[in-house]
């Protein structure tokens, strides 16, 4: 497959009278935007804000952060299986508002929602403090069951990434780059000496608001499969879960995952990048089992040299990350692991709650368990009371003078587990 990303690089986001992009700027009508959001009869109120890099504002409970795209040639849409149909995507062209963001916030939904500074040191720890954010605010009806609020909500932050994205749709892009992965036997034909390398993209499947979603089917249903890295790129995979903020892939980080913009770099050059195996984090151990081996048995019959595999969350997953390991290392290929730690807040715990002499190769996002002190901001958009009860917050995190003392786990992209951050850690 082969995908053009056309980037149309945002500067600054205004409220105008037409929703348009011109020198940089994206302009929104406000009021045609709620009204093409506004149809679904599980939310009760929306309200759409702007924001921008150095304001002095906190955005929160934070759900997900979509990028505004739009397929201008080749099959399918945005958003496959949820706003357009299953059509495999991943070629032709598609154009990015690159630089802008919608980020989805409103009552919270599962107390693993996190906090977006969008300047001081908690602006440090988020990837999301860079980009021009549209801010949706959604609250739903009364007595709306939980799974059914995030389903809501979700649908709403895609709706509003599309209708931005159209704004793009017949704008020249700044820059076009070009990513192109070949079918199997092709592309070992073509760098018969470079070693075969892989993605194993380890999905947040944990249960009811710990989805993730393949061409709108929840990936807890799949089998391990191969997909091409051009139709992560092009939105085959989406969240919808609500695990702790530091680690979440959120929807725009899917589309952006750097693991995969990594390996295109030196692909044809060092290595040979053949594609993504995708699999899922389960419960129990039976379906962990059953998922391990389908994904070492997968690389094997791609007859790989290398992987790198990725986790989404922590605790459970961990288990998920070193079975996937141990197996594929057992078949003669070499793994590296991506996560990140929780060592306890002073660093001196066991950073993975399991572990594997095999996963002696291991990239780490930071710890999530360090405390961090968020001066109070001018501007909350949310529900700031709810610090106290998410995932890296405590009894006490909300301070009387608007401080807010919490660990960085609380920080939406934090820790990445994917590398989509901005710390890592290094054992020399």
């Amino acid at each position: 497959m082969r995908l053009e990303i056309g980037n149309i690089f945002i500067k600054d986001i205004q409220f105008g009278d037409v929703t348009k992009v011109e020198n940089s700027t994206l302009y929104i009508n406000k009021e045609e935007m709620i009204k093409e959001i506004s149809n679904d009869d599980h939310i009760k109120f929306i309200d759409i804000d702007i924001v921008r890099p150095g304001e002095s504002v906190r955005i929160t409970p934070v759900k997900d952060v979509i990028e505004p795209r739009v397929k201008v040639e080749g099959n399918g849409g945005i958003f496959p299986g949820f706003l357009s149909k299953v059509d495999t995507v991943g070629e032709g062209r598609t154009h990015v508002l690159k630089g802008a963001a919608v980020v989805t916030t409103g009552k919270i939904v599962g107390f693993q929602e996190g906090i977006i500074d969008m300047t001081g040191p908690g602006a440090e720890y988020t990837p999301f403090s860079e980009t021009c954010n549209v801010v949706v605010i959604a609250d739903p009806i009364d007595s709306l069951k939980q799974h059914e609020h995030e389903e809501a909500v979700r649908i709403v932050g895609f709706k509003a990434a599309k209708y931005l994205g159209e704004a793009g749709r017949n704008v020249e892009p700044n820059e076009i780059k070009t990513y192109e992965t070949k079918p199997i036997f092709e592309s070992v034909k073509e760098y018969p000496d470079l070693p075969k390398v892989a993605y194993v993209y380890m999905l947040q499947t944990q249960g009811l608001l710990h989805d993730t979603y393949v061409y709108g089917v929840d990936a807890k249903k799949i089998i391990p499969t191969m997909i091409y890295p051009t139709e992560v790129m092009d939105g085959a995979i989406v969240s919808g879960n609500c695990v702790s903020a530091c680690d979440k892939n959120p929807t725009f980080v899917h589309m952006n995952n750097p693991v995969i913009h990594d390996l295109y770099e030196l692909h044809g050059k060092e290595y040979n990048f053949v594609g993504v195996i995708i699999t899922n984090e389960n419960v129990y151990l039976a379906d962990k089992e059953r998922s391990s081996n389908w994904t070492a048995k997968m690389a094997e019959y791609l007859g790989l040299d290398g992987v790198i595999i990725s986790e989404e969350g922590f605790g459970n997953p961990d288990t998920d990350l070193m079975m996937n390991c141990k197996k594929i290392t057992a078949k003669g290929i070499k793994t590296v692991i991506l996560t990140d730690e929780y060592a306890g807040r002073d660093g001196a715990s066991q950073s993975l709650a399991d572990s594997d002499p095999s996963g002696d190769a291991c990239v780490t996002g930071g710890n999530a368990n360090m405390v961090i002190v968020l001066p109070k901001l001018d501007r909350i958009i949310g529900h700031i009371e709810v610090v106290d009860v998410i995932a890296g917050g405590f009894d006490g995190s909300l301070r009387e003078d608007g401080s807010i003392e919490v660990e960085i786990q609380a920080i939406t992209g934090a820790t990445s587990e994917v590398g989509f951050n901005k710390r890592t850690a290094k054992t020399y």
